[in-house]
């Protein structure tokens, strides 16, 4: 086969996959896209921390039924017990007083979905995974994964009343398809991202005083919609 028709083909595998993908995007400008991390010490305090601007990118491929996606949370957005002290707190220990709180961003990249069954109109379906999470520049100290589970879900646009919003749509008859993700993180512990006051300058003191009360490890869900793109 001469060199360049082998490349003309390479080129048309690669097309055909790329356009197997159905692009979704979770707006965290939306209000509706949750973040919610528990931290429930034993003896001590409950912390909560939220966030509702969750931003993702999705990439599905609808016959195999994988995938792969990426979020962030902007550390600026998230709030601890709704208290500002505490959350100024949670800034400090997250960026150990190192770089700007609006600089930080909590990523999390997950290479590979792979779903149990197909996706069908209000009906849930089950995955685990695992995805690497990035916290201020700093990924875990083993530089590993979390273990995820959750359910993806297709919301009709009768069931979502924000798919019934007009869009541009190179399909103008068609409303944006919207899937409803949950999932779970349990087990994470926040020192193992170097997230705590023995990292951060000026909080040594209150190391031993804080230890009881403090929850290391914590479980974080996200509730999140994601609509079809026009990138297909």
């Amino acid at each position: 086969m001469h060199p360049r028709t082998a490349a003309l083909l390479l080129l048309a595998v690669l097309a055909a996959r790329a356009s197997a993908e159905t692009k979704f995007a979770v707006d965290p400008e939306a209000g509706n896209n949750t973040f919610t991390a528990v931290f429930d010490a034993a003896v001590g305090e409950r912390i909560t921390a939220v966030s509702s601007a969750v931003g993702c990118s999705l990439a599905v491929d609808e016959t195999t039924l994988e995938g792969k996606a990426s979020c962030s949370v902007p550390l600026t957005s998230i709030r601890v017990d709704n208290d500002e002290t505490k959350s100024d707190h949670f800034r400090q220990w997250a960026t150990n007083k190192q770089i700007e709180p609006r600089k930080c961003v909590f990523q999390l990249d997950v290479p590979g979905i792979k779903l149990r069954g197909s996706v069908e109109a209000m009906k849930p379906v089950a995955f685990e995974t695992e995805g690497t999470f990035t916290l201020c520049g700093r990924k875990r100290d083993d530089q590993g994964a979390e273990k995820i589970q959750g359910t993806i879900l297709y919301l009709p646009a009768k069931e979502y009343d924000a798919a019934e919003t007009p869009r541009t749509s190179p399909r103008p008859h068609e409303v944006p398809r919207t899937i409803r993700i949950r999932a779970r993180i349990e087990g994470f512990d926040r020192e193992r991202y170097r997230i705590g006051p023995r990292w951060t300058d000026g909080w040594l003191a209150r190391v031993q005083q804080l230890a009881p009360v403090v929850a290391t490890e914590g479980t974080i869900e996200v509730n999140l919609f994601a609509m079809e793109t026009d990138g297909k």
